[in-house]
């Protein structure tokens, strides 16, 4: 599992010119999907995101995290994080899960994000969605489950 983790100010996601999800300060969680990512992966993904200690204490360090701040998460679908791009100029996306399984996972994080307390909201699966975002910082990480990078 792969996500682009961005700390906003504020964000949102529209589908078809209708808002599905919006958050104030918060999160903003691109998210991909691989193949052989299962139960395991989501329980990764959501304690490392919950507790990544990415916004400011009182003197101004990146030291307090997700759940520290009662900041919201806005989980958007984005299979192209597994896009391979090393060969020609259109990327593979073989190692990215198939749609069932994919979604699958999507609604199990966000459903476990929700339980650890996050108040999260998301886009739609597999919808063109237009994605808004004020990035804070700005503060974007990379984050994986395999440990590639």
């Amino acid at each position: 599992m792969r996500a682009v983790i961005q700390r906003v100010k504020r964000a949102s996601v529209q589908v078809d010119s209708q808002t599905t999800g919006e958050i104030g300060h918060g999160l903003l969680v691109l998210l991909g999907v691989h193949h052989d990512d299962g139960d395991r992966e989501v329980n990764w993904m959501t304690d490392k995101i919950s507790n990544l200690r990415i916004f400011d204490d009182e003197d101004g360090k990146m030291n307090h995290s997700l759940l520290d701040t009662g900041g919201a998460m806005l989980v958007v679908s984005q299979f192209t994080l597994y896009g391979d791009c090393r060969k020609g100029r259109r990327p593979g996306y073989s190692a990215a899960a198939r749609p069932e399984h994919a979604n699958a996972l999507y609604e199990k994080l966000i459903i476990a994000s929700k339980s650890a307390g996050i108040d999260t909201a998301s886009g739609k699966f597999q919808a063109q969605m237009d994605v808004s975002l004020v990035n804070d910082g700005p503060v974007t990480l990379l984050l994986d489950s395999s440990k590639q990078f």
